[in-house]
């Protein structure tokens, strides 16, 4: 995942937040503790931070635009992810740096956000609104791309571990498979950051009782891997490697994780699995330990 969507993400999960909790909570902290939660090692760049404090100095002027731009939508009436997204891809449309981030490019990554984290429809939606001011603006920067940045030698940099967990268990009514439901009620598989002194299976059976409440048996087969990089405290970049496997629990009743994030956790019969609302890059590792399950 790129650096920037990657930091846009967080921005949109902590203002999400943000507004549901009725504009009151501190900004900095939400995003400090999404970046913690949901992106472990990244930290609060100068990217995010204009980003997140610049929606909520600009959140009336905002909000007044997208009404005037979606007039049949009332603001309040607009789902809060959606109102999250668009406040998001105005800002940098409206008063962002069109140097370093093209006008088309803060649609476009508006649009991505909406299509990972919303629903059917919530993607049109943006497209339309954002469009509908682009146009209005004539149009800047219509033929404008992004700089191009230079290449970063990979081999320099320092690696960072993550694991994440196919959660499954055997039951008299057969196989279920255990994941957690984020606060955006998407369905997912725990994931999470090694201690420098664990290895991959003391890390797995440390964070599966953390974020669901299960007992691990056995950690099973190796299902996928891979990397993205992410900021450093100092500015730097880091690789972030990420390992996915298939683990053996105890069956029992499972309770969400109390590091925050988390708001469900449940069993599910395998042929469930294809019907719940997930997140689009997980689905092949999920599925993947399906398969590999109904094999044995």
């Amino acid at each position: 995942m790129a650096n920037r969507h990657l930091c846009r993400s967080i921005v949109m999960q902590s203002l999400f937040e943000w507004d549901f909790g009725g504009y009151t909570a501190d900004i900095t902290e939400i995003v400090h503790r999404t970046a913690k939660e949901f992106a472990p090692g990244e930290t609060y760049t100068p990217f995010m931070r204009t980003l997140a404090e610049g929606v909520v100095k600009k959140r009336a002027k905002l909000d007044e635009i997208i009404t005037v731009a979606a007039p049949e939508w009332p603001i309040d009436k607009i789902a809060t992810l959606n109102r999250t997204v668009l406040r998001i891809g105005l800002y940098e449309l409206l008063f962002g740096n069109h140097a370093d981030v093209p006008p088309k490019v803060a649609i476009n990554e508006a649009i991505e956000l909406a299509k990972t984290f919303g629903g059917d429809t919530s993607s049109r939606f943006v497209n339309g609104v954002l469009g509908a001011v682009y146009r209005e603006m004539g149009e800047p920067g219509k033929d404008q791309k992004s700089q191009k940045k230079q290449p970063i030698d990979r081999s320099t940099l320092p690696i960072d571990r993550l694991v994440g967990a196919v959660v499954y268990a055997r039951t008299d009514e057969g196989l279920r498979i255990g994941l957690i439901k984020d606060v955006f009620g998407k369905w997912t598989m725990v994931k999470g950051h090694l201690k420098d002194d664990e290895n991959d299976e003391q890390a797995v059976r440390r964070k599966v009782p953390d974020e669901m409440g299960a007992e691990v048996n056995e950690v099973n087969d190796l299902l996928g891997e891979n990397e993205y990089l992410a900021n450093t405290d100092d500015g730097g970049k880091i690789r972030k490697q990420v390992k996915y496997y298939l683990v053996e629990a105890k069956y029992g009743t499972l309770r969400a994780g109390e590091s925050g994030g988390i708001e469900d956790a449940a069993w599910f019969p395998l042929e469930d699995v294809a019907d719940l609302t997930m997140y689009d890059d997980i689905v092949p590792i999920i599925t993947k330990g399906v398969e590999i399950l109904l094999e044995r």
